[in-house]
Parts: C-alpha cells; sequence; structure tokens
C-alpha cells in the first residue's frame, strides 16, 4: 500500500508540474504551453484520400481469364506519401500496389489499374472493391469503394447462366464525385 501511494502522489506532483507553468503558482504571467503534436499529422497538414471510381472487366469471367479493375483515386487535400492500394475481393486483398500522391499541389487525380490473373481463383461470385488506407486520413470513410455488381468466374470451358456470354463491366462511382473532372 505505501509504495501504490508514493506513486499516486508522484503521479499528481508530474502532472501538477506539466499542467500548471510555475509562473501561474507564483503570481507571473503565463503563455500557452505545446505539451504535444495531439494531432498526430506532424505539423497540421490534412491528408484525405478517397477512392471515387472503381471499374471492373470483364464481370463475367472463366477462371484463368484476367480480369482487370481500374481506379481513380483522388487526393482531396495536402501531404504527400507513398501508400498502398489494395484490390479486394470478397473482402480480402488478392493484389497490391504502391503509388506516391500529392507530389505536384495540382495533381489531385491518380488512376491506377490492376490486372488479376484468376488461373488459381475458384469459380463463384466475387465481390470487388479497392482500398487506398492512409492512417493519418482525415477522413478515412471514403478510403474504399466497392463495385455492387458481382464478378461471376466459372469453371474454364463452362457456359454462364442465362446463356450469358463472357465479357461486360461494371463501375461504381463515389456519388459526392463530380465525374466531370475524369471526363466518365
Amino acid at each position: 500500500m505505501p509504495g501504490s501511494r508514493r506513486r499516486a502522489w508522484f503521479a499528481i506532483g508530474v502532472l501538477a508540474a506539466i499542467a500548471v507553468p510555475v509562473g501561474a503558482v507564483f503570481g507571473g504571467t503565463v503563455k500557452p504551453v505545446l505539451l504535444a503534436d495531439v494531432d498526430g499529422g506532424g505539423g497540421g497538414v490534412n491528408i484525405d484520400l478517397a477512392v471515387r471510381q472503381v471499374t471492373v472487366a470483364p464481370v463475367r469471367a472463366q477462371a484463368g481469364d484476367v480480369v482487370h479493375v481500374d481506379v481513380v483515386i483522388e487526393n482531396k487535400a495536402e501531404g504527400s506519401q507513398t501508400t498502398s492500394v489494395h484490390l479486394l475481393a470478397n473482402g480480402k486483398v488478392v493484389a497490391s500496389e504502391l503509388f506516391t500522391w500529392g507530389w505536384s499541389p495540382g495533381e489531385r487525380l491518380h488512376r491506377l489499374s490492376f490486372a488479376w490473373d484468376t488461373r488459381k481463383v475458384p469459380p463463384g461470385e466475387y465481390r470487388i472493391g479497392v482500398q487506398a488506407y492512409v492512417r493519418e486520413d482525415t477522413s478515412p470513410f471514403d478510403n474504399r469503394l466497392d463495385v455492387t455488381q458481382p464478378l461471376l468466374i466459372v469453371p474454364a470451358g463452362s457456359a454462364f447462366p442465362g446463356g450469358e456470354a463472357a465479357g461486360g463491366s461494371a463501375t461504381e462511382k463515389d456519388p459526392r464525385f463530380d465525374t466531370s473532372r475524369i471526363g466518365g
């Protein structure tokens, strides 16, 4: 008990020394004291990436086909960094790519492409999504965009349900994004 009481008084003393500057105790004037970089942004840089558009083609494929996924990512704020962009199938990472953003203030839109080889992918429906995660992002809710229409992969040489042909495409756009800026 005496050891824990001593630690408690020590902690109170340390907190009091940090929180109450010496000038305040002796009747002097006090200037604000910055105790820590609480925003974690390293100098107040606002970082905000958003996945704005994802296009998958084909959406009807046979096992072994290459599925192409084109992505538009917007740098909505400041800063520059290299970050990973992940291609997701049913929520699991199937491919990743590093890209660097923010070097040029006028360069806000970034286009990336994935070529997903489905040779070792079991037949079935796959929900495709893309995630560009940055730990310091001020609004991480728009770092991921999932395509609503599933990708259908059937065994090689098999027909598609309903007699549909291989191919097709699906595009998901963030409804808050002005697509006229990307020509689509």
